[in-house]
């Protein structure tokens, strides 16, 4: 900035010196050709004072996001936002160009820069539109849009400031899951007593129509939907009271190997919050770090998208004990509930948290979160956990998650 402003400057004596130099040739020459000169010099030193009052420093803009003036669509991890940008500069004289600076600023601290040079109408009106590169998991502003102008002579360099506000959040990458074996009264991973006492069952009370999942029986298809609509659907019971859910997302940066690790858990709790919601469960959150956070149970809407926001802004915590931090949140536990832990331990820690859900009187389960290349080790810890009664899952890629989450291993 200081060099820019030297530069500025020192251009500024030039000018100045060259007029002096016309000043004192008019002065000691005399003649029109001296005259001429010094008012030639003097009417465009007029010409640059006067573009250096230009209204770039009082520009005004207004964002737009997408297509509209308040963003009210739902982003996910990999889409992309298009940007319009609309510019009023005032000023007695006409601008050749104009060159907009944007800065797309994440809660991590990173930042993306976008550059474009347009071509303002004579009463100062112009507009920039662009489109985002693919975004991934965050909340986004951007900052102050600097705009630059020069003189037709490229002599002088006019810098402005313009506040145009504009926030929004890109929500975790999320797949359908149809089905969650969890909910099966049938499966016999845990021991009758928890089981057949704890889970959900149907009644035979219909409570409406919903789209057909591949395994449903012949019993279940709604035929007058089916035939009104021209898809298949299936009927919908009424269930019986569930036991609340709590996932459980570590976000201890010691038990992740990468970046991307990390990312799949978040998009898998994600996931099982939007299954949750859709088949009406009582889903609550807890992040276990030293910076936990526990929200209860629900299956109000506004509490799964606050779910979904706290998702949003989590990042990867550098210290912190998991056991001390599910000893304070379990207060805000329900008794009973499934303790659902979304994480890739797969050693005697996670036997240990398993052991300590029980004691407390909650159904463990865990979905691990596995890395590349270790297939085979993933299983073995699958097949150890299930073998003590507990429900567990590998996860590698959230395209199989579906898959995995229905018993498909």
């Amino acid at each position: 900035m200081m060099r820019k402003r030297s530069g500025r400057s020192g251009r500024i004596w030039l000018f100045a010196g060259v007029w002096l130099s016309c000043l004192l040739y008019v002065l000691f020459q005399g003649g029109k050709t001296s005259f001429m000169l010094l008012s030639m010099v003097t009417l465009l030193g007029i010409y640059l004072w006067i573009g250096s009052m230009s209204g770039v420093s009082r520009a005004k803009g207004v964002r737009y996001l997408s297509s509209g003036a308040e963003y009210s669509e739902t982003l996910h991890a990999g889409d992309q936002i298009h940007v319009r940008l609309h510019l009023s500069i005032p000023g007695f004289l006409p601008l050749p160009y104009i060159i907009v600076r944007e800065v797309l600023k994440r809660h991590t601290g990173e930042s993306w820069s976008f550059e474009e040079s347009i071509i303002p109408s004579i009463k100062g009106n112009g507009q920039l539109s662009f489109q985002t590169t693919p975004l991934e998991r965050g909340r986004y502003y951007f900052a102050d849009t600097e705009i630059i102008t020069e003189d037709i002579f490229g002599l002088m360099e006019n810098k402005g400031l313009v506040k145009a506000p504009g926030e929004f959040r890109v929500l975790p990458r999320v797949v359908f899951i149809p089905y969650w074996e969890l909910n099966n009264r049938k499966t016999r991973l845990a021991g009758p007593d928890s089981v057949l006492t704890r889970t959900r069952r149907e009644t035979t009370q219909i409570n409406g129509v919903r789209d057909y999942v591949y395994g449903d029986r012949l019993s279940r298809i709604h035929w007058n939907a089916t035939a009104k609509t021209g898809s298949w659907k299936s009927k919908e019971f009424e269930h019986e009271t569930v036991p609340k859910t709590m996932l459980v997302l570590d976000h201890l940066s010691a038990h992740y190997k990468s970046g991307d690790q990390f990312e799949l858990a978040i998009s898998t709790t994600a996931s099982l919050l939007e299954f949750g919601g859709r088949e009406r469960m009582g889903v609550g959150l807890c992040t276990a770090g030293r910076r936990g956070m526990v929200i209860q149970p629900s299956e109000n809407a506004m509490e799964r998208q606050k779910m979904l926001h706290h998702l949003v802004d989590l990042d990867l915590d550098p210290s912190g004990d998991m056991m001390g931090s599910l000893e304070v949140a379990i207060r805000q536990f329900p008794q009973g509930s499934f303790f659902v832990l979304v994480s890739p331990l797969a050693d005697e820690r996670a036997l240990e948290i398993f052991r300590w859900a029980d004691a407390k009187g909650m159904i463990p389960c865990h979905v691990h979160i596995g890395g590349s290349g270790r297939k085979g080790e993933q299983d073995q810890w699958v097949e150890t956990v299930r073998k003590r009664g507990i429900y567990a899952y590998s996860v590698s890629s959230l395209q199989e998650l579906p898959a995995v989450m229905g018993g498909g291993m």
